[in-house]
């Protein structure tokens, strides 16, 4: 980072804030009410909870990594360095698809929830869509630090209406509001319902909640561009553990103990008006919630196309900082903005607009791919998290002295987060397999299947090694 001229114009507050932002969308706004509504009020809150130390692990060690390594484009860097070369350019340019993907599918999803209001209705998706790129393009290549700053307010929305909705929630529970005491009456009519049934079924369920935690990752990326990152990287892992107990696990109790399982409407994922948030809200009097989720749904698909954009053009900028893609996108401005890099992936994102306007069903293909690259990067980073902690080993040297933070759990934690993610996907393939053969369970296959085609084509082209723990570099390019 020092080697490119990349300013570090993140403060804490950003990357903290980040942290919260990443697993705070859609995916909890709407989404939350279904898996409730399908596996009964017990295995919704298990399912939160199992995933949610999966992605503790897997932060602390981001954490580790990202401390000690902090550089853009971090997953593929690390990748490079602890692995293999050619596997961090097939993980490099592979997230940075990833990131283009969302943040099209981010922005078009937006154009839709827009529709709500009869002022936007008179313009086309296609329309929105290219004017909120245009407004997400001039944030990011004016400044980072301009960047950081309404990535920060944007997501202190969604925090404060997560708390609201908290608030509101146990109020209604203890007969606050509403006029009447919940209490657990309906938390435990709602496990008394058919849904997720054997092993498979509540795997189903661990899936649904673990890609909804997908983002949580991306604050590593930032690592490169923070001020201190030995101190905000750890601060930030710190508090993902109290941020999913609290935004996730309590978010899914409050829906059980709440909205009966068998209200058609938390199935409904698009419709605003079925949104558990919504559907609470005008539980406790809020006849405007509707509205209020709307906006609020707004601007965590804004923030979202808004990171995407960001993250994307950070990975093109650390690939061509690597010779793994052209030069000229590591090219930076009088602000430390990659430009050409934000510009090139802007385009792209404009072809993912296209695809979706001209073929309707692409918009979900493209998002069931999404999910399981996610937990392939996942994976990957944290295989090359255990070989930096044996290469230390290895050459005889004190973590303690190598690593400004450690992961708390260790390789423990490790090791169990990689063979859950792993496990995640076979199974989840196999269980698609079953529902609905090959045509199903392609979605899972091809990402991994990608992964190891692109990592042996560029060995072959480029005769990379292997990177040994006896020969791991363990002070180049330390911060």
């Amino acid at each position: 980072m020092t080697e490119v001229k990349m300013k570090r114009n993140l403060r804490s507050r950003h990357i903290s804030m980040m942290a919260i932002g990443g697993s705070i969308g859609t995916g909890l706004f709407m989404a939350s009410g279904a898996v409730v509504s399908q596996a009964g009020s017990y295995k919704a809150v298990l399912s939160y909870l199992v995933i949610g130390v999966f992605i503790y692990f897997l932060m602390s060690s981001l954490g580790e990594m990202a401390s000690y390594y902090p550089v853009s484009g971090s997953f593929s860097s690390y990748a490079e360095r602890f692995i293999d070369p050619s596997l961090g350019f097939a993980v490099g340019w592979l997230y940075w698809v990833i990131w283009i993907l969302v943040a099209g599918i981010d922005i078009i999803t937006l154009s839709k929830v827009l529709q709500f209001w009869s002022f936007f209705q008179q313009f086309s998706s296609f329309t929105l869509c290219i004017f909120f790129l245009i407004v997400l393009c001039v944030i990011n290549i004016t400044s980072v630090r301009i960047f950081g700053e309404i990535e920060y307010w944007l997501t202190f929305i969604k925090v404060i209406t997560v708390i609201i909705f908290l608030i509101s929630g146990f109020a209604l529970i203890f007969g606050i509001l509403g006029g009447q005491a919940h209490g657990l009456n309906t938390f435990v009519a709602n496990n008394k319902i058919s849904g997720a049934e054997g092993f498979l079924g509540f795997f189903a369920i661990l899936s649904t909640a673990a890609f909804s935690f997908g983002g949580t990752e991306s604050v590593a990326v930032a690592s490169g561009e923070s001020q201190n990152p030995a101190e905000t990287m750890p601060k930030a892992v710190n508090q993902v553990f109290w941020r999913i107990l609290i935004f996730y696990v309590a978010t899914i109790f409050i829906i059980s103990a709440v909205i009966p399982a068998s209200d058609p409407r938390l199935l409904d994922t698009s419709n605003i008006l079925a949104s558990p948030f919504t559907l609470v809200f005008e539980n406790a009097g809020m006849l405007i919630a509707a509205t209020v989720m709307n906006a609020v749904i707004c601007a965590s698909v804004l923030s979202a196309g808004n990171s995407g954009i960001y993250f994307s053009s950070r990975q093109l900028f650390s690939l061509s900082t690597r010779g793994y893609a052209p030069k000229v996108f590591s090219k930076l401005s009088t602000n430390s903005s990659p430009q050409l890099a934000v510009l090139t992936s802007v385009v792209v994102i404009v072809l993912s607009f296209i695809f979706e306007k001209y073929n309707a069903a692409g918009y979900y293909m493209l998002l069931a791919l999404v999910g399981v690259l996610v937990v392939c990067v996942w994976s990957i980073s944290i295989i090359a998290q255990i070989r930096l902690r044996n290469a230390i080993r290895k050459q005889g040297k004190n973590e303690k002295e190598v690593l400004p933070y450690r992961a708390k759990f260790g390789l423990f934690g490790s090791y169990l987060a990689v063979f859950a993610f792993v496990a995640l996907i076979v199974l989840q393939t196999y269980a698609d397999f079953s529902k609905g053969g090959f045509a199903a369970a392609i979605y899972d296959i091809l990402p991994p299947v990608l992964i190891i085609i692109i990592c042996l084509a560029h060995k072959l082209i480029k005769k990379t090694k292997f990177v040994k723990l006896e020969e791991m570099d363990l002070d180049k390019f330390k911060y």
